[in-house]
């Protein structure tokens, strides 16, 4: 008997997906609910389970073929595995054969017919992040079954170029051969969605940037004093965001405008506080949201943080939980950021952006003395948020970092 593996029903707002990567080749043995096959959307990857056990018949549909929800993939054959397993054997050893008598031919000298290997070797995910780390996949050793380069040979190739060992950059490569080459590479499914995304809200927005400064030297004081009795009782590390996230939402109370939507010719006053952060991935810039931030204590904005940025990293954040924010952070500073403007994530109409920490001679009370600065940044639209209200806002976030008490008051 067999069984059809079909393209599970994508979201609402999704028409279809490219098959990224397969897990399975034809002939090999699965599991019920094994994952079979990546599906990569423009937001979101999607992965298809076995529907039973048995032994992968046939694959549909290829790495890089686009797909509709509840098309055919592939073939499950179900109760064939012990006769699939041993054609398996017969054609393993049939294959070893083949490969031995191949060895014993002379080879011919193909420079073109040798770039077709090395590429048809490296799997779909080995070659997207030989693209963006600009990595010569044929100069990259393969430790996968039959020698094929996977994902983390490249990117452990990119770290021992970082180290100073030997470098497998086509850069390098092009400097050794005096060779000045281009290589063209298709945007992902979620790159070229995010490129849409930007283009639309700098054409269809009156963005605009405003500036401030924070003393960090109070958060931090604080932070120093409690991260390890916070982590030993809560089991999740006290970082910055959880200050800014609550200095956030008690700024977006004071002013509902910054935390309102346009429709159309109507502004939405949103009643909930759904705060999105930032979180950089391979993939592109993923924003999951924290829902009904204003609610969450400091350790359950940590943990919730935590969890999807590794969801958000490993393909795993849902659509849902992508969905629905009303204001966002987003933290450069992480990756030495002195200062920028964020770009609004459409439909909102504000986002706040944190920046490095650098300690910066200040003047208080008459005397210059070193502190732990942050520039801060609110890109706002100014179509909905007036200059008083987008600067008014920034300093209340200023003042209730600088004074973290007033967040336990909220004053």
């Amino acid at each position: 008997m067999t069984i059809e593996v079909k393209v599970p029903m994508l979201p609402e707002s999704i028409s279809d997906a490219t098959v990224s990567t397969w897990h399975k080749k034809a002939g090999d043995k699965v599991s019920r609910d094994e994952n079979l096959v990546d599906l990569e959307t423009d937001k979101v990857m999607l992965e298809v389970p076995a529907p039973a056990d048995g032994v992968l018949k046939e694959i549909v549909k290829q790495s890089g073929s686009t797909v509709q929800a509840q098309e055919v993939i592939a073939i499950i054959e179900v109760g064939g595995s012990e006769a699939k397993e041993d054609s398996g054997k017969k054609e393993s050893a049939a294959a070893e054969k083949k490969e031995e008598t191949k060895k014993a031919e002379p080879k011919v000298d193909s420079n073109k017919d040798e770039g077709k290997s090395e590429q048809s070797s490296a799997g779909p995910s080995a070659r997207r992040a030989a693209a963006e780390h600009d990595v010569d996949v044929a100069q990259v050793s393969g430790t996968g079954k039959g020698g094929r380069v996977t994902k983390e040979n490249v990117l452990a190739a990119v770290q021992s170029q970082k180290a100073g060992g030997e470098t497998s950059v086509s850069s390098a490569n092009m400097s050794a051969t005096g060779v000045r080459t281009d290589k063209r590479v298709p945007m992902t499914r979620i790159r070229t969605r995010i490129a849409e995304r930007l283009l639309d809200v700098t054409q269809n927005t009156a963005m605009l940037t405003t500036f401030n400064e924070i003393n960090m030297a109070p958060v931090m004081e604080i932070r120093s004093r409690y991260k390890d009795k916070f982590e030993k009782k809560y089991n999740a590390r006290l970082g910055f965001m959880s200050f800014f996230v609550k200095a956030a939402v008690e700024a977006l109370k004071r002013f509902p405008v910054v935390n309102a939507s346009i429709d159309g010719n109507d502004i939405v006053y949103h009643g909930y506080f759904d705060v999105g952060v930032a979180v950089s991935t391979e993939r592109g810039l993923i924003v999951p949201v924290i829902r009904d931030a204003d609610k969450l204590s400091m350790a359950e904005i940590e943990t919730s943080i935590v969890q999807s940025a590794e969801k958000a990293r490993t393909g795993k954040l849902s659509l849902e939980e992508m969905q629905g924010g009303t204001f966002t952070i987003t933290n450069g500073g992480v990756f030495g950021s002195l200062m920028a403007t964020p770009i609004i994530n459409s439909p909102q109409c504000a986002i706040l952006g944190m920046h490095k920490i650098q300690e910066r001679p200040v003047v208080e009370n008459g005397q210059i003395v070193i502190r732990p600065m942050m520039y801060v940044a609110l890109s706002y639209d100014h179509r909905l948020i007036d200059g008083k209200e987008s600067v008014t806002f920034l300093v209340t976030i200023k003042e209730l970092l600088e004074d973290p008490t007033r967040l336990l008051l909220e004053v």
